[in-house]
């Protein structure tokens, strides 16, 4: 078994609990776990994984403890929907070789700079730090005229930053036009995007939103270069710290690719992948790229709505409206022996009187949703050697009141194309459930009897 640094004793990981039958939802698994507790809120105080605030993912714990049970040596390490890269930032600790599949720009964004940090020269990224707080320093109390302003595009229904936060922000903006290391700037701009939505008149309650729809007043002043100062020494601390736990093994490769998994035969060979650690975007109608649309906006990956069209039409999953009004959506797989046709049917049924707001609309988001896991799973037979291993953490869910366990769903359709599956584990047997439970949109109120819990799909490749 492999040895894997910790920063300390106490972030070793810790194991799920079992649960009792009495709180246990239905599963075909063993209704337990032995594994880590997935869930992200762990990382929010772990070296490099605390950089960005992200609603969904898992924790550090989760892949160190699942590094160590599959990989005896070194191996090479897939996430198909890699986020912000916990899994590849805890393979690199490992020395493992990774790939990372994200279509969403932001969070591809937020992963390529953490990976690329870890080779950066930590006096030049001091003098950096030094030389910014000059400049905010000198130009804030003067008459500077910032060169930057709100890229185009970006609209909300309030102004995003008050005059005086908006000012700031632009002299910070103008500051990283200055660097010439790319990677340096990069974590500046990083620094930025992780905490922009602190300092502006908006939050998120989890969706973005303004302030004063969650009935806080606007911010209209902040000290940005303080907090960007902050955020700019945790990476600081960080990267040294890495780059001394990791000084006396092998450097890993690790890629990052900005686009969908389900182009995965452009940038994969067959069966070259030793396990597979992921999280796919939960049945939940989270929208990801509108929640992250400041970040992808002032990054200047976006110049309007069109260009998040792409994003949307490419992404696993997608949002409950994108299928109103349309017609059937059939499954594109033979359906195993699981009551999967009979839950759509149920949820279609529901309030016809409604019209594009009653159940067809959730009807065909779920059942295009499953259509995708489907085309996941061949991805995953495609990608994984004979023998290799696929960790895949997915929640149940509820749609117009009926409860739908995905994980188990999941498994099955998974057996369709030849995978095995090994078993299903249930480190947390109970969630908060998010947009899906809290949405203004849903007609059915879940019951006390309906509980979210968390899965852990484990799949082999025969």
């Amino acid at each position: 078994m492999k040895s894997i640094p910790n920063q300390n004793q106490s972030l070793d990981r810790f194991l799920g609990d079992t649960i009792s039958e009495k709180i246990a939802p239905p599963l075909n698994g063993n209704n337990h776990s032995s594994f880590s507790d997935p869930a992200f809120a762990s990382n929010k105080t772990q070296p490099i994984h605390r950089w960005v605030p992200w609603i969904a993912g898992f924790s550090k714990e989760f892949v160190n403890d699942s590094i160590k049970r599959y990989i005896d040596d070194t191996g090479t390490i897939l996430d198909p929907f890699a986020g912000v890269g916990t899994t590849l930032v805890e393979s690199h600790i490992t020395g493992d070789d990774s790939i990372g599949f994200e279509i969403n720009p932001y969070a591809y964004f937020a992963c390529k700079t953490k990976i690329n940090s870890l080779h950066i020269d930590e006096g030049k990224f001091n003098e950096e730090i030094e030389r910014f707080s000059a400049f905010y320093l000198k130009n804030l109390n003067s008459k500077y005229k910032v060169r930057n302003k709100v890229p185009e595009g970006f609209k909300t229904k309030i102004d995003f930053y008050s005059p005086k936060v908006l000012h700031k922000v632009l002299i910070l903006m103008d500051f990283i036009e200055t660097i010439e290391d790319q990677t340096i700037a990069d974590l500046f701009k990083l620094a930025f995007t992780s905490t922009m939505v602190k300092y502006s008149n908006y939050s998120y309650e989890p969706s973005l939103g303004t302030r004063r729809g969650s009935g806080k007043t606007d911010i209209e002043d902040y000290d940005v270069s303080a907090v960007t100062i902050q955020k700019l020494l945790e990476f600081l601390k960080d990267i040294a710290w890495i780059k001394k736990t990791v000084s006396n093994q092998r450097i890993p490769t690790s890629r990052i690719i900005n686009d969908s998994f389900f182009n995965y035969k452009d940038h994969l060979s067959k069966k070259t992948v030793d396990l597979i650690i992921t999280s796919p975007p939960y049945l939940n109608n989270y929208h990801y790229n509108r929640n992250t649309r400041p970040q992808i906006f002032w990054l200047g990956f976006a110049n309007g709505p069109a260009d998040l069209k792409p994003l949307e039409e490419n992404k696993f999953g997608n949002i409950w409206k994108t299928f109103m009004g349309r017609e059937k959506i059939d499954p594109i797989f033979d359906v195993p022996d699981i009551d999967l046709i009979e839950k759509v049917e149920q949820i279609r049924k529901i309030n016809p009187e409604k019209g594009v707001y009653g159940g067809s609309g959730w009807a065909n988001y779920a059942m295009s949703y499953f259509n995708d896991c489907y085309k996941f799973s061949k991805g995953i037979d495609y990608a994984l050697k004979k023998g290799g291993t696929a960790l895949v953490v997915i929640g149940n869910s509820i749609l117009q009141g009926v409860t739908i366990p995905t994980d188990e769903y999941f498994a099955k359709i998974a057996e369709t194309v030849g995978l095995e599956t090994v078993e299903i584990h249930i480190p947390r047997s109970k969630r908060i459930g998010n947009s899906i439970i809290q949405s203004n949109v849903r007609i059915t109120k879940p019951t006390k009897g309906h509980q979210l819990y968390e899965a852990i799909v484990e799949l082999r490749k025969s």
